[in-house]
């Protein structure tokens, strides 16, 4: 076929998403972006390739019609992108995904990257929990970012520990990353330095009007409950126990923040600054916690 950008072609695959309403949310915002993933996947392309030049292969008949088969499948199944190239991106760092845990997007990722918690941490900052670690990325991010720490990655779900497991093989960080089952903090007795928690806390409301490509995640990891805070109830109750004595939790409850101010009034926090606002990821002291 006469060559073509991959721009022209990526552009009637987007239409086509747009058209069919597809949701977005799982690492890309909108149709072009999330059509330019799949193609660029699908035709063993890295995701910075050029989009506007034709310095790529010619496309052939056969990959074009790969990739659209690829875009209906992504309408048909309404699954998200990611568990139909088996891989997602957190700050730049490529993790396995399936449908056995949620799609990785924490914004802890950013506070982890950009050094935002720094300053609550020090040369003590030894033990980290990733509390409701899913497919592991937050613990690996961690041990990437403190090659001096242990991380210990822990959650409910056996399924998702397995696909944690394979992302610390695939980063070769199995020695310093522990990965434990446990129902909250129950099997976690600590003391950890570092807290983080990105925990089930979509509100039943939302949880109810949810596109079908978030309900193609384990809901266990979403639904919070009627506020989207009872998983974050318990684990504030618990914490202070397991924390040592200058130790910090980091929380994300994304857009729930009207419902965590009223179930914790008199709370002291620290909202930190991400791209989706400074409403979304907090910071609490150990100190802080003992006023509940």
């Amino acid at each position: 076929m006469s060559a073509m950008t991959l721009s022209a072609l990526i552009e009637p695959l987007a239409k086509r998403l747009q058209d069919a309403g597809v949701a977005f949310g799982h690492g890309t915002l909108n149709a072009f972006d999330e059509a330019a993933w799949l193609v660029l996947w699908r035709l063993g392309l890295p995701l910075d390739t050029e989009l506007d030049t034709l310095s790529h292969p010619p496309i052939t008949p056969e990959q074009l019609e790969a990739c659209k088969a690829l875009i209906e499948e992504r309408i048909a199944t309404r699954k998200p992108a990611a568990y139909l190239t088996r891989e997602a991106w957190l700050q730049g760092v490529s993790f396995y995904v399936d449908e056995r845990a949620i799609v990785p997007r924490s914004l802890i990722a950013e506070v982890l990257a950009d050094g935002t918690i720094d300053a609550w941490l020090s040369e003590h900052t030894r033990h980290v929990l990733d509390l409701c670690t899913g497919n592991g990325s937050l613990a690996v991010l961690a041990a990437l970012a403190w090659p001096e720490v242990r991380v210990t990655g822990a959650d409910i779900s056996d399924d998702a520990l397995a696909v944690a497991a394979i992302n610390n093989e695939r980063h070769g960080v199995q020695d310093r990353v522990k990965l434990v089952h446990s129902d909250g903090l129950a099997s976690l007795p600590g003391p950890f330095d570092l807290i983080l928690c990105n925990p089930p806390y979509v509100c039943q409301a939302s949880m109810d009007v949810l596109p079908a490509e978030y309900r193609a995640e384990p809901e266990l990891a979403l639904a919070g409950g009627t506020d989207g805070m009872d998983f974050v109830r318990q684990l504030l109750r618990d914490a202070p126990a397991r924390m040592s004595e200058n130790a910090v939790l980091v929380l994300e409850i994304g857009h729930e923040c009207e419902h965590f101010e009223a179930a914790f009034p008199n709370l002291e926090v620290v909202w930190l600054e991400t791209s989706a606002g400074d409403d979304q990821v907090l910071l609490i002291t150990r100190e802080a916690l003992f006023s509940l």
